[in-house]
């Protein structure tokens, strides 16, 4: 499978669609410790997953065009609720607790784990989440855990490579393909990878274009799964 083949091609409507979604004014809505204090169900939601240091913060931020959406910060492992953000539109985006840090205590990675698997079974309404990985190491093992816990729950997933603009044209073609042959198997994978660079923004359109895809996706198989009116 080439590179060409793994990356995503987008209609200048998804584009637009995808523009238009992220003009708007995105704002924090509250952050969940535990699975008691979720916000309600509404609308549709996308989680966002990745290693300590990935870049998931910076990536939300550039995403929702604002510089301090989603806290960054240079001490891995600071995440560790779930983040809830929203345009007051059909969309609300989660930033989860970054996993992979090594020096985090037990007792702390298992609250995480626990929260993460509790969210990721009982959240109906999520409709994809995407595990951002960094372009210049691949996946990890870290990774393969979390990708191992999405089959099981069966939540759709996406890769997203962050930071492509630190890798060469080659390296990040090749980073690409080994990245979609690792997940093309895996139940709940969906096929195609995105590089991203929140830096340059390279990319950042083409994510935006693939959620507003996947909105109209589950907003026409709503529109299908209705009850027809009576004649």
């Amino acid at each position: 499978m080439t590179a060409q083949a793994t990356t995503q091609a987008f209609s200048a409507q998804e584009t637009e669609a995808g523009r238009k979604l992220f003009a708007a004014e995105w704002r924090f809505v509250t952050a969940a410790a535990s699975t008691a204090v979720l916000p309600p169900m509404h609308g549709v939601e996308i989680a966002f997953a990745g290693r300590s240091n990935v870049g998931k913060s910076s990536l939300i931020n550039a995403l929702a065009n604002r510089n301090a959406l989603a806290r960054t910060s240079h001490t891995p492992g600071r995440t560790q609720e779930l983040i809830f953000f929203t345009a007051d539109g059909p969309l609300m985006l989660v930033d989860m607790p970054g996993y992979g840090y090594a020096a985090a205590p037990k007792d702390k990675i298992a609250a995480w784990t626990k929260l993460i698997r509790a969210y990721l079974r009982g959240r109906a309404n999520l409709a994809r989440v995407y595990v951002l990985v960094d372009a210049r190491h691949g996946l990890k093992s870290a990774d393969a855990e979390v990708l191992d816990l999405l089959d099981e729950a069966a939540v759709s997933y996406e890769i997203v490579l962050t930071k492509a603009d630190a890798v060469k044209p080659g390296a990040l073609a090749a980073t690409i393909d080994e990245v979609a042959a690792a997940v093309r198997r895996r139940p709940a994978a969906y096929p195609d990878v995105l590089a991203t660079s929140a830096r340059t923004g390279a990319g950042i359109g083409d994510l935006r274009a693939a959620i507003a895809r996947l909105l109209a996706e589950k907003a026409s198989a709503a529109v299908g799964e209705a009850p027809g009116e009576a004649t």
